[in-house]
């Protein structure tokens, strides 16, 4: 199975998720609950076998995403590694939060 790992920029987007929901709604309670939900979705796919979530190439050849909630969660499996990239609105700039070097 492999281990889940997040990346710097999927933590702080998920802290950014929290601050904005929690603006929004004027309680953090609720931004809480959401960004739970968030974690738990991203685990998911690291407790099952094979290759989960849709390729992006247009991105880079090893990033793989799937949509949850409005959200679009970007990662990569690196040998026994389920790494989270990055957590992004769906509606946002994908090419922006990406490059080669990573």
């Amino acid at each position: 199975m492999p281990r889940l790992r997040y990346k710097a920029a999927a933590q702080d987007n998920i802290l950014d998720i929290l601050a904005f929901i929690t603006r929004q709604s004027g309680s953090p309670k609720v931004a809480l609950k959401l960004t739970e939900e968030l974690r738990r979705k991203c685990a998911s796919p690291a407790v099952l076998p094979g290759q989960m979530g849709r390729l992006r190439p247009e991105l880079r050849d090893d990033i793989r995403s799937f949509a949850f909630r409005g959200y679009v969660i970007f990662f990569r499996y690196i040998d026994d590694v389920f790494e989270v990239l990055n957590v992004l609105e769906g509606h946002r700039d994908f090419d922006t939060h990406f490059n080669e070097e990573e």
